[in-house]
C-alpha cells in the first residue's frame, strides 16, 4: 500500500484530498498543528477506509518535524498554508508560514529521495494577485489561462501576495534542480466553494459562502464585492480534491501549474444561487480550465451544483 502525507489534510480543501486518497486505497498520514485539538480532525475518522489514516503534529516552519513527516511517504501533498483575510501581523500570520514554509518544504523534499511526487496547492493568486479583480491590463470579461504572464500588485491582499511569492519560490526551485528525481506539480484553484466534510467553524471558505448567502459584510473588503457586484470565478471543493489526486498519480506532469476553475458569475448571482434561486446572468468561463480537463481528465461541476451542495 502506497503512503501519502497530506500537510493540512483536515482543512476545507485538505479533507476532500484526504478522502480521495483513502477512497483509492492509500495509507494516509495527515498533519495537524496540535494533536490535542481533536475537533480539528475528528471528522476524518468517519471517512471510508479511515483505518488506513494516521495523524502527526507538524508546523511547516520546523524542518526537523517536516523531515520526520515526509520520510516514509511516496507522495506528499502540501495544502498547509493559511487562507485568511483578517490578520493582525501579515508577516507572522501570512508571509512567514506561506513563503518560509514552502522554502523549508522544498529543501526537505530535496533531501528525501523516497518521495517520488509532490503536489502543492497554490492559488489563483499565483497567477493574479488582484483576483477576483482582473489582472493588470485585462477587463473582467477577458479570459485568463496558463499561457498568460502571472500578474502581481503590491497593493493586493497580503494573502495573495504571499501565495504569489511562494509559487515563485517553487518555480525557482524547479529551475535550479533540473535533475530532481521528485516530480513537482502545482494546482491553482479560483474561489473554492461547496460542501465541507466537517462542522468546523474556522473555515474561511465556508465562512465566505455564509457571508455571500446572507449578504453580510464584516469588513470593507467584503463590502466591495456587493458594491461593485464583482465577478467571481468558482470551483467545487470536490473537484479540487479530485484534481490533486490526479496530479499526484498521473506521471509526467513535472513543473506544471494548473488553473482549477468552473464558471464565473457576479456575486449577486452567487447570493441568489446560495438561496436556491435562479441566477440573472449566464455563466461565463473567465479562468480557463482546458489544460486541467485534458491532462487530469477532469470535468468541472457547474457553480449552481456547487452552491446547491453547500446548502445540502
Amino acid at each position: 500500500m502506497k503512503k501519502v502525507g497530506i500537510i493540512g489534510g483536515s482543512g476545507f480543501i485538505g479533507s476532500h484530498i484526504t478522502k480521495q486518497f483513502l477512497d483509492n486505497g492509500f495509507e494516509v498520514k495527515v498533519s495537524t498543528r496540535d494533536l490535542s485539538n481533536i475537533d480539528k480532525y475528528r471528522h476524518l475518522n468517519r471517512l471510508k477506509n479511515a483505518e488506513h489514516l494516521s495523524f502527526s503534529e507538524l508546523n511547516v516552519t520546523d524542518k526537523n518535524r517536516l523531515e520526520n513527516f515526509v520520510k516514509d511517504c511516496d507522495i506528499v501533498i502540501h495544502s498547509g498554508t493559511p487562507f485568511q483575510l483578517d490578520f493582525t501581523d501579515a508577516k507572522a500570520e501570512l508571509f512567514d508560514p506561506t513563503i518560509k514554509g514552502t522554502e523549508n518544504f522544498l529543501e526537505v523534499i530535496h533531501k528525501t529521495p523516497s518521495v517520488k511526487k509532490v503536489v502543492l496547492i497554490a492559488s489563483v493568486a499565483a497567477w493574479n494577485t488582484n483576483f477576483p479583480l482582473p489582472a493588470g491590463g485585462k477587463l473582467s470579461s477577458d479570459n485568463f489561462n496558463e499561457n498568460d504572464t502571472p500578474f502581481t500588485n503590491e497593493e493586493s491582499h497580503p494573502y495573495a501576495q504571499a501565495k504569489f511569492m511562494a509559487n515563485q519560490t517553487v518555480n525557482k526551485f524547479i529551475a535550479k534542480h533540473p535533475d530532481s528525481i521528485t516530480e513537482i506539480v502545482s494546482v491553482s484553484p479560483v474561489m473554492v466553494m461547496g460542501k465541507s466534510l466537517s462542522n468546523r467553524e474556522d473555515s474561511t471558505s465556508t465562512g465566505i459562502q455564509y457571508l455571500f448567502k446572507n449578504k453580510i459584510a464584516p469588513n470593507p473588503f467584503i463590502q466591495m464585492f456587493y458594491d461593485d457586484d464583482i465577478e467571481m470565478a468558482i470551483v467545487n471543493v470536490k473537484d479540487v480534491g479530485r484534481a490533486v489526486y490526479k496530479a499526484a498519480t498521473i506521471p509526467g506532469l513535472h513543473g506544471k501549474n494548473y488553473l482549477l476553475s468552473s464558471e464565473t458569475y457576479p456575486v449577486s448571482d452567487v447570493t441568489l444561487m446560495l438561496n436556491n434561486k435562479t441566477p440573472k446572468h449566464a455563466a461565463k468561463i473567465i479562468y480557463q480550465n482546458q489544460l486541467a480537463e485534458r491532462d487530469l481528465g477532469l470535468p468541472f461541476q457547474s457553480v449552481s451544483k456547487t452552491l446547491n451542495q453547500y446548502n445540502s
